[in-house]
């Protein structure tokens, strides 16, 4: 997406003209985040007895970022004044080995904006498969951020999960923390689901279904914007044979799919209950 706006106010990060005549995708509004998220590291994994190592795709940085579904040209199978929605069909090579088609539909309504993703393993063996969302929310001066987690991994200096504990007390957001106080690129696990963003008339509630275990937030200081993104798994998942399953990545059987829903709604949240 290269933005989303209610009247005057960006709801999300707008795209300027030029990004998106060049298809700068790392300038967008959003975009899906499939079939991993985050970070492999140093762009190898093994699976089933095989050794992989993935294609670059963010300039000269040593892991694999993102997935393959953020940089690639989908297909517009239906469109309304309301919704689209958008096919994607892999096949096997540098960035992923394994084919999978994936789907994802954005619909506005009064209520909000609703984006639902679906992921479905078109290998012939079972396969490693994560969906997620990365939106880029614009950071006004007063912009807080508000969730709760029961867990969160503390990064290396590779930038991968070093560390996995309760969250540091700067860390807690169960109390609206504003993003100026924040310098985080850190995975919070047993998320419930739910994030507040209070911004004035930018604020507005992500809710997000059972598949999304964790949240991945990034709030970097140079930057005019922040991310709040609902995923399905850790950083460096198919690395980690040990997670426990609700931070593990998902395994797809042939032609079974992963799927679920981000609701992004515009308002001044309540408290979670």
């Amino acid at each position: 997406m290269t933005g989303w706006m209610i009247g005057r106010t960006p709801m999300l990060r707008r795209a300027l003209p030029r990004a998106v005549v060049d298809g700068d995708t790392h300038s967008m509004g959003c975009f899906p985040l499939l079939p991993y998220g985050n970070r492999i590291g140093s762009r190898r994994f093994e699976w089933l007895g095989s050794s992989y190592t993935l294609a670059s795709n963010f300039g000269d940085h040593p892991h694999t970022i993102h997935g393959v579904g953020w940089q690639r040209a989908w297909t517009v199978a239906e469109v309304s004044p309301q919704s689209v929605t958008l096919d994607l069909e892999h096949h096997p090579d540098a960035s992923w080995p394994f084919a999978f088609d994936a789907r994802v539909v954005y619909c506005l309504s009064g209520a909000g904006l609703t984006v639902s993703i679906q992921m479905t393993n078109r290998h012939d063996i079972p396969t490693p498969a994560s969906i997620g969302l990365h939106p880029y929310f614009p950071r006004t001066r007063d912009a807080s951020l508000r969730f709760n987690a029961a867990g969160a991994w503390q990064n290396g200096g590779d930038s991968l999960p070093l560390r996995h504990d309760r969250p540091p007390s700067d860390w807690l957001h169960a109390e609206p923390r504003p993003i100026a106080q924040s310098r985080l690129d850190n995975c919070f696990t047993g998320w419930d689901g739910t994030a507040d963003i209070l911004s004035g008339a930018a604020s507005l509630r992500v809710e997000a279904s059972a598949v999304f275990r964790e949240l991945q937030v990034f709030t970097p200081n140079w930057a005019d914007f922040f991310c709040v993104e609902p995923v399905s798994h850790v950083p460096d998942a198919v690395n980690r044979p040990d997670l426990p399953a609700d931070q593990a990545m998902d395994v797809l059987m042939p032609h079974e799919t992963l799927s679920g829903t981000i609701r992004l709604l515009p308002g001044c949240p309540n408290p979670s209950p």
